[in-house]
């Protein structure tokens, strides 16, 4: 699995029908992601100052309609660098998101030390009606 990190609000913002295109496509040509043992790193160099929900996006790469590449990280202005430390290649998705890719979501839970795995995962479409603006 590879994971994508989004706030809520850019999730809902970015998703029409079936399809999730953020504004990292436009703006490097790919979704970024990360690899499992990346993720926390990548979340509290880029969403520290998130002042709403930030979900982890689980997603299956054989159920993308995109190209997948592993490659040297592209790092977003603005963000921290702790996780180029410990990862060498980023999977980076050239396309748009299909959600049946997105097999499921979790809140990552926050604390004082950082952002934490999400205690629990559910489907997409679940987490999107459970959390209806």
């Amino acid at each position: 699995m590879i994971y994508h990190i989004v706030t809520e609000s850019d999730l809902r913002a970015h998703l029409s029908g079936n399809v999730y295109t953020p504004a990292s496509l436009k703006d490097f040509g790919f979704v970024h992601c990360a690899l499992q043992a990346s993720v926390i790193a990548v979340a509290n160099d880029y969403f520290s100052g998130a002042a709403e929900p930030v979900l982890l996006l689980e997603i299956d790469p054989e159920r993308l309609t995109s190209e997948v590449r592993y490659e040297a990280a592209a790092p977003i202005a603005g963000g921290g660098a702790a996780h180029l430390l410990d990862a060498a290649l980023f999977p980076h998705v050239y396309g748009p998101l299909h959600t049946s890719a997105i097999v499921r979501v979790g809140v990552l839970g926050v604390t004082s030390d950082g952002y934490h795995w999400p205690g629990e995962f559910e489907a997409l479409d679940a987490f999107l009606k459970e959390r209806q603006a």
